[in-house]
Order: structure tokens, then sequence, then C-alpha cells
């Protein structure tokens, strides 16, 4: 498995359990999700959720009905076994983290696909800017933040972002590629002092790995879909599942179909 890995021969890797690694720089060219899973009668409150908070959970697909294990515009998709790792949430407090979730399966279930950074992240490799954890082959540092996302029904909390290091002139080429990229989070939301969006440590992150921070260059802050994390904490609805952070459903999209020019 490697960039050049067809989304598909990636999904097909999963679903036998050849791979169960975090996706970031696999199958490039190609849109990247993080994923929630919910019972029926909490889909409409999570998809307002998602529609008052586009940065950190930008919609890309979900569930033509209740139940369907299929994402037909986004691939051949059996979204029981094609995402590398899950994290499974009852009563909003997370319990287990499988590879499969076939055997948790039930027909009320509806799937929302959410935009992910790793698809914008070929974007900046592609201006040859260094993403560090792409170059250090570590999964993306991810932090809970003081940012209050706006509420819908019983979802609500702070914001999670995702942060990449550049030196100042590579950070505003970053905000400059990113911003074409809407659906997959857009533009950095901050640049600079962690401590001002509420981050204590940078070398500790919440979520992912730390990745290394030169004195001359400044932390960028992107939205990031783990936030939906903190949502389901705070709605504390009976049963979900999402990915694992890092560990993303590979779609057939391309990058391209999801850039504004």
């Amino acid at each position: 498995m490697n960039q050049d890995t067809s989304p598909q021969a990636l999904r097909e890797a999963i679903r036998r359990g050849d791979f169960t690694g975090n996706t970031s720089g696999y199958s490039a060219g190609f849109v990247q999700c993080n994923l929630t899973i919910l019972p029926a009668d909490w889909a409409s409150d999570f998809l307002r959720f998602c529609q008052a908070n586009p940065k950190p959970c930008p919609l890309v697909g979900m569930s033509t009905s209740p139940g369907d294990t299929a994402l037909p515009p986004l691939g051949s998709i059996d979204i029981r076994t094609d995402v590398p790792s899950y994290r499974v949430f009852r009563d909003g407090e997370f319990t287990e983290e499988v590879n499969d979730i076939t055997a948790l399966w039930r027909d009320d279930l509806v799937v929302f696909a959410l935009g992910c950074s790793f698809s914008f992240e070929e974007a900046l490799l592609a201006d040859g800017l260094d993403v560090r954890n792409v170059s250090e082959g570590v999964n993306v540092p991810m932090y809970r933040t003081n940012i209050e996302c706006t509420p819908a029904g019983p979802f609500k909390g702070n914001m999670v972002v995702s942060m990449r290091p550049f030196k100042a002139a590579d950070a505003i080429r970053a905000v400059q590629i990113c911003t074409r990229f809407p659906s997959v989070h857009g533009a950095p939301i901050h640049l600079g002092d962690p401590g001002l969006i509420g981050i204590e440590d940078i070398n500790q992150p919440d979520y992912g790995d730390p990745v290394t921070l030169a004195d001359d260059e400044l932390p960028v802050f992107w939205a990031c879909g783990v936030t939906p994390q903190v949502a389901l904490e705070a709605a504390k609805p009976p049963f979900a599942i999402t990915h694992s952070p890092g560990h993303m459903l590979v779609t057939d999209l391309r990058n391209s179909q999801l850039a504004v020019l």
C-alpha cells in the first residue's frame, strides 16, 4: 500500500484486515472522509449540527435511507468493513475500538461522511510544502479547543483542530491553497499561539501524534472532523460509531471535484 494505491484496492485491503493503519498519504488524489453513524431518530439533529458548523463538519455524503451500508456516490463501499478502525460510543462514552462493525450493525443506522483534511494535504505537497505528519510518517496531531460550535438539538461542544507547522511564508501559501477546498475544512482557523484557542501544550495532542515544530515555524490549525466525537459526548446518544482519528474512509471521489477554482 502506498500513495499510488487506488481507493478500491485500499478499501479491499482494509476489508480483508490487511491494512489497519492511518490513511494519511494513501490514495493520492482522492477524497478521504471522517465518519459518524447514528440511529435514525438522532440523524436530523446531527445533520443540522453539520449544517451549522461547516468548517469542522463539511458534509460530503450520507445514507439514502436508514440501514444502508453503501454510499454509491462515493464508491463501491461497505461502511461496515471499509474503514481501518472504528470507535464505538454508548451513551456518549467511548467504549471500544474495532476494525469491523458488521456484528454491531443495525437497520436503523444512518451514515454521515464528512470531509477530511487529509484531502487538502495533497495540494499542499504538490506546491512543495512540507506536511510534517506525512514527512515524519505519523498521524496528524489533533487538539480540543475553547472554540464553541453552534449547537443543534442535543449536539454541542468545542471544536477539535488539526495542526501542521509551517514557516510564515509557507503558512500564507497554505491558507491560499486550502481556501479552494471548503468541502474538506477549507482555510485554517488559527495561526500562532495555541494558548489563544485553549491548547495548553502543543507537544501533547489529544488525538494523533506530536510532530516536530521548529523555532522558526508557526503552528497552523484547521477545523477537524473529530469534532463530532466531542458533540457525541455532549449529546449522549445511546449508540454511535465513528472512525478512529486518522483512520478514514477513502472514497472514489477526486479531490479536484471538491476544489473551488
